[in-house]
């Protein structure tokens, strides 16, 4: 060969690829994609998003025994949540929650006088995630 001559590049294929080895990764990478794609929706609903409260949220009661009940989107952990109310005074109050129901609802009992009150909740849904939140609502005359 005459080292003048110019040289050209040739490629040369890898021996890993003549064996089917990149088929594997491309699978792999692949799977791990719809996996991910197929988990998301389930991630985004892992946190407890409150669905529905009574009293409702800028709503109204009467005065006197008020039945709290607060639905979630998921199961939630009552050992580890918390209540509070907010009276129209601004003091707080711990509610305590009953241990037993659907394991997406939260009941109370409260007797309450008329005026601006405000649930602040805080819920550990059974995936980890702390989520809160508040419930204003007006207690008028009886």
């Amino acid at each position: 060969m005459d080292s003048a001559a110019p040289r050209r590049y040739t490629a040369r294929r890898s021996a890993d690829r003549e064996k089917g080895i990149a088929l594997p990764y491309r699978l792999k990478t692949w799977s791990l994609t719809l996996l991910a794609t197929v988990m998301l929706p389930a991630l985004a609903n892992a946190h407890a998003i409150l669905e529905e409260s009574t009293p409702a949220i800028d709503g109204s009661v009467k005065a006197g025994p008020v039945d709290l009940t607060l639905r979630y989107n998921s199961r939630i952990d009552r050992g580890r949540s918390r209540l509070t109310l907010t009276r129209p005074d601004h003091t707080k109050d711990a509610i305590a929650i009953a241990p037993d129901g659907p394991p997406d609802i939260i009941r109370s009992h409260l007797d309450l006088t008329p005026g601006a009150y405000v649930i602040r909740w805080q819920v550990l849904a059974v995936d980890g995630h702390i989520t809160r939140g508040d419930v204003p609502f007006t207690v008028t005359g009886p």
